[in-house]
């Protein structure tokens, strides 16, 4: 996952308790806007699968002891992504938000300050029929649509999705200024991560699942 913290190897330890996977064990309140430590733990006793769990704020991963190094981050990216979508489903409840307004929130705190004036946003909703898209954006009509697989996802997650369709109403391409616009949210390669690690834990990395197709015309 791009952008994530440090990650610290306890090889050795005793392993305890076997971990369910996904599941947090801390009741502990923690910061959801925060990311957190990812420590890993390696297990002579695991074979294929890991498991995940919190501890106080930090993640506690098992993993296999001889997991190929590049399959091991992946799969740790991915199942720290699953467990902190659940996490914020826990926290804030499953109810979408209100896109258009957070969205010309998001357009008046970091693109229109940026380009000198208002951005020509209609509408944004939710929609059941975007399943190898995060998101569309026409241009045209200031019209977005965000793909329903994403309620429950964290709010900076949601934000840096938003962000990426308002900057189409600036620059309807994927070039160098949209790129630059694009990125002003301060969490942006980290969001990038958690939706790849997403599309990984679901078994979705044949789809699309991306940004980068995302213009649609009336």
């Amino acid at each position: 996952m791009t952008h994530q913290p440090a990650i610290f190897d306890e090889s050795g330890l005793a392993e305890g308790p076997d971990l369910p996977t996904g599941i947090p064990a801390d009741s502990r309140p923690v910061d959801l806007g925060v990311a957190p430590r990812v420590i890993i733990r390696r297990s002579a006793r695991r074979r294929r699968t890991l498991a995940a769990r919190r501890e106080g704020d930090a993640i506690l991963v098992m993993v296999p002891d001889q997991m190929d190094p590049q399959s091991e981050q992946r799969q740790v990216d991915a199942l720290v992504g699953k467990l902190l979508a659940r996490e914020n489903r826990d926290h804030h409840g499953t109810g979408p938000v209100d896109l258009t307004r957070r969205a010309r929130a998001l357009a008046r705190q970091y693109i229109e300050p940026r380009v000198g004036y208002a951005l020509g946003l209609d509408s944004v909703r939710w929609v059941g029929n975007q399943q190898h898209r995060w998101a569309s954006c026409t241009p045209a009509s200031g019209q977005i649509r965000v793909s329903d697989r994403m309620i429950g996802f964290p709010p900076w997650v949601i934000d840096h999705v938003l962000i990426h369709e308002l900057c189409h109403l600036v620059h309807a391409n994927h070039g160098p200024a949209f790129r630059a616009l694009a990125g002003c949210l301060p969490r942006a390669q980290e969001a990038d991560g958690f939706l790849l690690g997403w599309s990984w834990a679901t078994q979705r990395t044949h789809d699309q699942n991306s940004l980068d197709d995302d213009l649609a015309e009336d």
